[in-house]
């Protein structure tokens, strides 16, 4: 589906494009036209392949979806690929765009994403100074729209990890319940790092030392996006180590329930034992026994069970094992 399709010449809005007249446009001096799709079939697909000239296996990819995070070259072109990560009820959704970037041109391919990229065209019209760098500024400003809205889902990962760590002391029983919330969170924490990694080593390339003409006048503004993705980078390395950390300390506190379950059965055992062993003793009914013969020997062996009970329940309290 054609979102929009606009001509730009020294900054500046000309005006919406028929794609039959891309062609046209794309003659002028100092002029660029930038396409955004959403979701495109294949008769779209196949007439910006026609207008842009663009590489059959670029076209491949942004058509099939799903790649993964990258920057190919392809002439004097570049196409790239970053994931878009979107937050839905608490749930990640990846979606993928594809940016075809040439001298002239700008099209950018958004798939399985409900992520509008009108703001990022509306801020680049408010700059026409910044719009006179072409292409790769509006390739930039693509990319750091992605990027950006990388932080909310980090965010969110860290705080949901917050709460997770304040339950792990502050409810007992439910360790099982926390060791689930924490592998699917290093689930989630591992989708996002999928998209950062491989997308910082291609913005990385777009930057110093040689880079694509393309790019020349922006590689400052791409070099303040692979900070924001290291920056992303290390604060997901934290949480990945801090869930790995938390995940071993709740089993630790399930080792620890086990453990005083454990004391409690054995001091209610040996408790029990008593009972059990005078129980025993003094049933067995022999004739000389002293105890048969006398009239408090019934209240005395009661006596004395409760009295030795009554110490062992003392200690073991004491102790901290009931």
């Amino acid at each position: 589906m054609l979102i929009n399709c606009v001509a730009y010449q020294e900054g500046k809005k000309l005006s919406d494009v028929p794609v039959e007249d891309i062609s046209e446009y794309l003659k002028q001096p100092d002029a660029f036209v930038w396409v955004a799709l959403r979701d495109p079939g294949a008769d779209e697909i196949a007439a910006m392949q026609e207008e842009f000239s663009l590489h059959e296996l670029a076209i491949e990819d942004a058509a099939r979806g799903h790649q993964r995070p990258k920057m190919e070259e392809y002439g004097e072109n570049v196409f790239m690929v970053a994931h878009i990560v979107e937050l839905h009820e608490d749930e990640l959704c990846v979606g993928q765009l594809a940016v075809f970037a040439g001298r002239n041109y700008v099209l950018s391919v958004r798939s399985d994403s409900k992520q509008s990229f009108l703001g990022v065209r509306a801020r680049a019209e408010r700059e026409p100074h910044q719009l006179r760098k072409g292409a790769g500024f509006v390739l930039y400003a693509l990319i750091d729209a992605v990027v950006d809205r990388y932080f909310p889902v980090v965010d969110m990962l860290e705080s949901e990890l917050e709460s997770i760590e304040d339950q792990i002391f502050g409810q007992q029983g439910k360790q099982r319940a926390n060791v689930e919330r924490l592998y699917e969170l290093k689930r989630k924490a591992q989708q996002l790092r999928h998209a950062v990694i491989p997308l910082m080593d291609a913005v990385g390339r777009l930057y110093g030392g040689r880079v694509p003409q393309v790019v020349a006048e922006t590689q400052e503004y791409f070099r303040d996006v692979h900070d924001h993705l290291f920056r992303i980078a290390g604060r997901l390395d934290a949480v990945r180590d801090t869930i790995n950390t938390a995940i071993q300390v709740t089993l630790s506190m399930v080792a620890i329930e086990e453990n005083d379950i454990s004391k409690k059965l054995a001091s209610y055992a040996a408790i029990f034992a008593v009972f059990t062993a005078f129980a025993g003793v003094w049933g067995m009914n022999f004739e000389f026994m002293p105890e048969l013969k006398w009239k408090y020997g019934y209240p005395f062996a009661l006596g004395t069970m409760v009295v030795v009970c009554g110490y062992l329940y003392r200690r073991f309290k004491k102790a901290g094992w009931i």
